[in-house]
């Protein structure tokens, strides 16, 4: 079953950043693309995931699980780390990766956790 990465394309990380300027969150798409998404996962751009204050933000969605979103993701620091979060997140039943199996961005930078749609 396919899960999905959503990555907020808008996102500046606080930046005050020109309007012709490529912004972090597109930065953090490309490199997420440029790696490779993990099996079973497809990687989605999104124009705002509402919050602005907390850097790079990206959520995690799947049918059945729990979706996650996660904020101060950094293109040039958190690609590895996010991509081995989305794979273990797909790798679940339900959404729900044990917390110590889940990489330290993913434990200290979630910013929600939602209940899947069906519960």
């Amino acid at each position: 079953m396919t899960v999905t990465l959503h990555v907020c394309t808008t996102c500046k990380m606080g930046l005050p950043i020109p309007d012709d300027a490529p912004r972090p969150g597109a930065r953090l798409l490309e490199a997420l693309e440029a790696a490779g998404a993990p099996e079973g996962v497809r990687i989605v751009p999104v124009e705002c995931l509402s919050a602005c204050d907390h850097g790079c933000n990206i959520a995690l969605t799947g049918p059945g699980r729990w979706s996650y979103v996660y904020r101060g993701m950094d293109p040039d620091a958190h690609v590895a780390d996010i991509l081995a979060g989305v794979a273990a997140y797909a790798a679940s039943t339900d959404g729900i990766v044990p917390w110590r199996e889940r990489p330290v961005i993913f434990r200290k930078q979630s910013l929600a956790r939602i209940p899947p749609m069906e519960s």
